[in-house]
């Protein structure tokens, strides 16, 4: 095999894999927006003709997003959503609470000022989305928010955890913010989290970081009764 194949190789598949992870990222919005539903078998040949991309990537990012949490493989049938039983939902989010407020504590411990400048940004720019009530705005900022924490906190572990746990509570997490009034309690918390961490106050970090996240199990189960409701 000639150099010029082998570089011509190297170059379809880095173009393979970045493709990849545009549809892996269009599939995971879609499975968060519900376009997508727990437990729907993926459609790989309708969604290469909506994506305009082959059957490669679509399997390619299938597999990726069965890795984190999101697809479930079933052997001779395919690519199905994941639906998490409530159960499994209840400890993944009391696991999240814990790691959260762990990560919190050890923030109020060494944040900075600039730090503080850079959450008190999210929450005044959350404050402007809740006035206009758009989830679709405000949950990208609410994702930023709790990442710069877990970032912040400085513990690499703890924060490839918590996002393993963020992955695979996408739905649960938006459908949390949808029930009136949500967008503003939620950010009430967030502020109440970074009054803590400029407090310096570990164990008022720790409390209000893990209720902010045990709130959202009830916000959660709540919207989930008043869409069967």
């Amino acid at each position: 095999m000639s150099d010029s194949t082998q570089n011509l190789s190297a170059i379809d598949i880095l173009r393979t894999r970045s493709l990849a992870n545009v549809v892996q990222a269009e599939i995971e919005r879609m499975i968060i927006d519900g376009e997508l539903k727990p437990n729907e078998r993926v459609n790989e040949n309708g969604l290469s003709q909506r994506l305009g991309v082959s059957r490669g990537p679509i399997r390619e990012a299938c597999s990726a997003l069965a890795a984190m949490g999101l697809i479930e493989i079933i052997p001779n049938r395919g690519f199905f959503i994941r639906a998490l039983s409530t159960d499994e939902a209840l400890d993944l989010s009391e696991a999240r609470a814990g790691v959260f407020g762990c990560m919190a504590m050890m923030l109020a411990e060494r944040i900075t000022d600039a730090e503080l400048a850079v959450l008190r940004g999210l929450i005044d720019k959350m404050e402007e989305i809740v006035a206009l009530g758009d989830l679709h705005i405000y949950y990208p900022v609410n994702l930023e928010f709790h990442k710069q924490i877990a970032s912040m906190a400085g513990n690499l572990r703890l924060a490839a955890t918590y996002q393993s746990f963020v992955r695979e509570l996408h739905i649960q997490r938006y459908r949390a913010l949808s029930g009136p009034d949500m967008l503003h309690v939620s950010n009430e918390e967030h502020r109440a989290i970074v009054d803590a961490l400029a407090a310096r106050d570990p164990v008022r970090a720790l409390m209000t970081a893990r209720t902010h996240i045990l709130n959202g199990i009830i916000r959660a189960r709540n919207a989930g009764e008043a869409r069967k409701g």
